[in-house]
């Protein structure tokens, strides 16, 4: 915790100078958890309880443009985080995220979401830390989640808050190893308002009345690179062509549904790979690798940007020996240039991220 002194200095500094900053506020939260054993394959990286801080700087919204009052005046902003993870082969974690905060029960319960990149100091490395089966990369991608208790203001803009933690570290097999960690953490902290004189306003949301779009039909070219899951194996890059119908039924809500055609370089090596590792195995090595899949899915927007979430089947799958045939997708869309926009999601099978995805695609 000692390498996070200078942090803290600067936190502390940034929050007595900054006071004339308007609609912005900053917390610090310590953490302390464990690791789940989402994967056996993790159990011998799991002797302690990490700890850590997550530190926030917010924007508040009042309802100045339509969207922030549809989801109750959220926050907007960037956190870091620094995690000790008690362990030698696994070493520490820094993140850098962008993250909502979604405000209940008379904006005392926030729930937080922030999405983002991790450095760790000890990633996998064949002579001096293969121990570490997690983390095959430098860099990885990072998501926490949060659920405080705040309540704000309580002495001269000075708060506090408490609750629970979830950050997860992966690189999504961009690079074996890749088995990932999840930390489940308690926390406590305080928030500072910087602008806690001023009173606050709330823009009282207005009626908009029901709101729909017609059918649209998109077309998307997603690509990227991942590895065959083999410690030590290159990555490969991999296209999928997906087409889909959207139908956006309110303001916040679009419903989709749609089909996809993979075709997957990682996949090609895997079957080489088995059929020339286990001879009288059951691959041959002359398998077809490539696979069709149909997806329901939901978009949730947020002014210009949306969250993506969907659900796919894959209908065609000659060699199932890969992954399951239940696929899930997440991440971020947002608008490039009136009707292209732009992705970056995350396939999954179960707890298993087989690709980062990034993608453009255009509606007609």
């Amino acid at each position: 915790m000692k390498k996070m002194v200078p942090f803290l200095l600067f936190f502390c500094a940034y929050m007595l100078t900054a006071q004339e900053d308007k609609n912005y506020s900053i917390d610090a939260s310590y953490f302390y958890g464990s690791i789940l054993e989402h994967n056996p394959h993790i159990s011998h990286l799991i002797t302690g309880h990490p700890e850590g801080l997550i530190l926030s700087f917010n924007q508040k919204t009042y309802g100045l443009e339509a969207w922030e009052s549809r989801y109750n005046y959220p926050d907007v902003g960037f956190s870091f985080t620094y995690q000790d993870m008690k362990n030698t082969y696994l070493g520490e974690n820094y993140g850098l995220y962008a993250h909502l905060g979604f405000y209940f029960l008379n904006r005392h319960l926030q729930l937080k979401v922030g999405q983002g990149l991790a450095v760790t100091t000890n990633p996998y490395h064949p002579d001096n830390n293969y121990i570490n089966n997690a983390y095959g990369s430098r860099i990885m991608s990072s998501t926490y989640f949060s659920g405080n208790f705040s309540a704000e203001n309580i002495y001269h803009g000075i708060g506090f808050q408490a609750g629970i933690s979830l950050i997860h570290y992966s690189n999504a097999d961009f690079k074996s190893p890749n088995n990932s960690t999840n930390t489940i953490a308690i926390s406590a902290g305080l928030n500072y308002l910087l602008d806690h004189e001023e009173p606050v306003t709330y823009i009282p949301r207005q009626s908009e009345g029901r709101y729909t779009e017609p059918i649209h039909y998109n077309f998307v070219l997603r690509s990227g690179a991942n590895t065959i899951g083999i410690i030590g194996s290159k990555s490969y890059p991999f296209l999928t062509l997906s087409a889909y119908a959207d139908k956006r039924v309110s303001r916040k809500s679009t419903l989709q549904a749609g089909a996809e055609f993979f075709i997957s370089r990682a996949m090609e090596e895997y079957i080489h790979y088995q059929s020339v590792t286990f001879p009288y195995g059951d691959t041959s090595g002359d398998e077809d690798a490539k696979r069709a899949g149909v997806f329901l899915g939901h978009q949730l927007t947020f002014r210009k940007l949306s969250l993506i979430t969907q659900a796919g089947y894959y209908v065609y799958y000659p060699y199932e020996n890969y992954v399951d045939r239940l696929y899930l997708r997440a991440g971020l869309q947002r608008p490039i240039y009136k009707d292209l926009f732009g992705s970056v999601t995350v396939r999954a099978h179960g707890a298993n991220a087989e690709a980062v995805e990034f993608s453009i695609g255009y509606t007609l």
